[in-house]
């Protein structure tokens, strides 16, 4: 059973989240471990692995990204830094997960990691620069600015999944989950970036 369905919801990003938690609740008391107390060791062995579900699907459905993300899995898309096999790799070989460069943002991150280096070896050496240290802090901005205009797209994208559900519109089902595959895969991208960026402006 798919977390969607756990909560008895439709396959759709738009979420009532008041009724989630108070659904969340009702299912979690029914699995209370003291109610299977006296119950053969199997039995609780299953409550215990059930009540284990349902926290994970509350803590997915809960949250829009993880919502997405698994809403996707279910529609047969692993998202490039979530993939199992780039993961498997990145952890027998210890380099990170190479991931798609959004084509718009090239430029921009070639000459954001062209100043990244120089503030690591600015550092190194002990020394600060304060024009280098403004330009970060302004390319942090900017890229925050992009991750806020990615939210906005997406939250109009969920709006049009739902909406193709209810209507059984296979073309614009399709359209609204390769765009969404695009779009997060641009802000898994950004949130890196941002994350370089901070580590680099740590004193």
């Amino acid at each position: 059973m798919d977390y969607f369905h756990i909560f008895s919801l439709p396959t759709k990003l738009t979420v009532d989240l008041p009724a989630l938690e108070k659904s969340f609740y009702a299912l979690s008391r029914k699995l209370h471990p003291d109610r299977f107390a006296s119950r053969p060791a199997a039995e609780q062995a299953a409550a215990l692995a059930e009540s284990s579900n349902l926290n994970d699907a509350y803590r997915t459905l809960k949250d829009p990204i993880a919502r997405t993300e698994y809403l996707l899995k279910l529609e047969g898309i692993e998202l490039e830094e979530q993939s199992k096999a780039a993961t498997e790799v990145a952890r027998t070989t210890g380099v990170a997960k190479k991931q798609i460069v959004p084509p718009d943002l090239l430029e921009e991150a070639f000459e954001l990691n062209m100043q990244l280096e120089e503030m690591r070896m600015a550092k190194k050496m002990g020394e600060d620069d304060p024009q280098l240290r403004h330009d970060l802090q302004a390319a942090k901005s900017a890229f925050d600015a992009k991750m806020s205009a990615t939210q906005a797209e997406l939250e109009s994208l969920w709006s049009k999944w739902d909406a193709a559900l209810d209507t059984n519109n296979a073309a614009a089902k399709t359209a609204a989950r390769d765009a969404m595959v695009s779009l997060l895969n641009r802000r898994s991208y950004l949130r890196n970036l941002v994350r370089d960026v901070n580590e680099a402006l740590e004193t």
